[in-house]
């Protein structure tokens, strides 16, 4: 990936609606050279998807809360996670170092669905030995714009 990637990448996390117009006057190519480089980052897997960035609130789950679970040591990661994907409001599920085995990430309309969620799929998935959540009171920041790192010297 060179810089003219990095610009096409950085361009469509800010706008991915943005057209092939556009980004080529970004990349300072063509509008086919862009097309093509597009592609390829598609190809590669470096861009993984298109999606709109929805306002939580808006779209009725404005809850936001961070829910620790620990497995038993003998519960088998592959069967919690299995259980786990399927659930629309796992926005994200981290495998975590320290007392705690996955940190999920969650959106919900408010806390009688966040209970339910918590009570009635996450703590009955297989393994599950204890939880704990926390509830975010106020969002700051937040986004899914990645730092895309500079090329390195020899890369260029």
């Amino acid at each position: 990936m060179d810089s003219i990637d990095r610009n096409i990448l950085v361009a469509l996390q800010h706008d991915g609606a943005a057209g092939l117009a556009e980004l080529a006057k970004i990349a300072g190519l063509s509008v086919s050279a862009t097309a093509e480089r597009v592609k390829r980052l598609e190809e590669r897997g470096t861009i993984r998807g298109w999606r709109a960035d929805l306002d939580p609130t808006a779209v009725g789950c404005s809850l936001l809360a961070w829910v620790f679970v620990a497995l038993r040591t003998d519960a088998r990661d592959q069967a919690f996670r299995d259980a786990i994907l399927p659930l629309e409001q796992v926005l994200e599920c981290h495998a975590v170092t320290g007392p705690w085995s996955y940190m999920l990430k969650l959106r919900a309309a408010g806390l009688r669905e966040l209970e339910a969620l918590v009570s009635q799929e996450i703590r009955r998935c297989a393994g599950v030995e204890r939880t704990e959540t926390v509830l975010a009171l106020l969002t700051a920041k937040e986004t899914a714009i990645l730092p895309v790192a500079p090329p390195d010297d020899d890369e260029e």
